[in-house]
């Protein structure tokens, strides 16, 4: 996928949600302090924004864990469901080096490498995520992303 020189990680990201055929509608914002914000900013339930988490496997492999923005990820539920003694969250450099988006826009679309990706079940209908850039978010339907990416669909988080 070639990178736009005048959007960055928002291109690939586009680009990668066409190659898919996913329609995506992408809402121009202010920069968010915290997800309580962005889902004010958007008129939206921080239920309805998806958090896509960037997940270090032991094998020194990444995953992607979406998560409702009022769920946190359930370490033992993912170990569980991926047969490990440990996970971990990278730090922020090692998240960019593995995907091209820093924190804060992370999305499994348009990742430099395609990771597997893992999704909560109790994520449906439409959802706001990261738009590969600072300042933009996506609406898409669950489900159709889902199937798009191959997604595992899982019970993989906790109330916050």
């Amino acid at each position: 996928m070639a990178e736009r020189a005048d959007d960055g990680g928002h291109g690939r990201f586009l680009d990668d949600a066409a190659a898919r055929g996913l329609a995506v509608d992408v809402a121009e914002r202010a920069r968010a302090k915290s997800l309580e914000e962005a889902a004010a900013i958007l008129g939206i339930e921080p239920r309805e924004i998806v958090k896509s988490l960037v997940v270090k496997h032991p094998d020194g492999s990444f995953l992607f864990a979406l998560i409702p923005g009022d769920r946190q990820i359930s370490w033992p539920k993912l170990r569980k469901l991926l047969g490990v003694n440990r996970l971990s969250m990278p730090p922020a450099h090692v998240a960019l080096e593995a995907t091209g988006y820093e924190r804060g826009t992370i999305t499994p679309l348009g990742s430099t490498t395609a990771w597997p990706v893992y999704a909560d079940e109790s994520i449906s209908r439409r959802i706001s995520m990261g738009a590969g850039a600072h300042g933009r978010s996506a609406f898409v339907d669950a489900g159709e992303l889902f199937r798009s990416l191959g997604a595992t669909v899982a019970d993989i988080s906790d109330p916050l």
